[in-house]
């Protein structure tokens, strides 16, 4: 294990996990992390790994860094009750993944018309393994820049 920088997966505006409008995430019940409120609709990864789990609905994917950093991105809130429609993946589970790699997409102004918050929590669901975490960004973000970091 050892220090690691996320670089942002999704185009938007960067928010403390804080600011989640869904109590686990904003607790930091599920790990610490950020959040994104997207501005396009699609999901790159973070770091260098390994796409552990792509959930069947395509809202959420878990992955797991080189450095063993894993992590949660959680595309919108209650967006499994979409059950896929709306959500494209492009890797599979136990896929090598590269930082930059598009690994879903999402039809953000299909699940907002749908009723759906858009928020992107991304946490750090090994929360426990680490000692430190820091936000390196905040409002508006472009995709791959450093966002987070995450220290042993």
């Amino acid at each position: 294990m050892e220090n690691t920088v996320l670089g942002n997966p999704i185009e938007g505006e960067v928010l403390p996990i804080s600011d989640v409008k869904d109590e686990a995430f904003a607790s930091e019940a599920l790990g610490k992390g950020f959040a994104i409120e997207p501005t396009e609709g699609s999901v790159v990864a973070p770091f260098d790994g390994e796409a552990v789990t792509i959930f069947p609905s395509k809202h959420a994917i878990g992955l797991v860094s080189e450095t063993g950093v894993e992590v949660l991105i959680h595309v919108g809130l209650n967006t499994v009750e979409l059950d896929g429609k709306y959500f494209e993946a492009f890797v599979e589970s136990g896929q090598p993944i590269k930082k930059g790699q598009l690994l879903l997409t999402f039809e953000l102004e299909k699940i907002k018309e749908a009723g759906y918050v858009t928020q992107v929590p991304i946490v750090v669901t090994n929360t426990p393994q680490y000692s430190d975490f820091e936000i390196l960004a905040q409002g508006q973000t472009e995709k791959e820049k450093d966002v987070f970091s995450v220290n042993v």
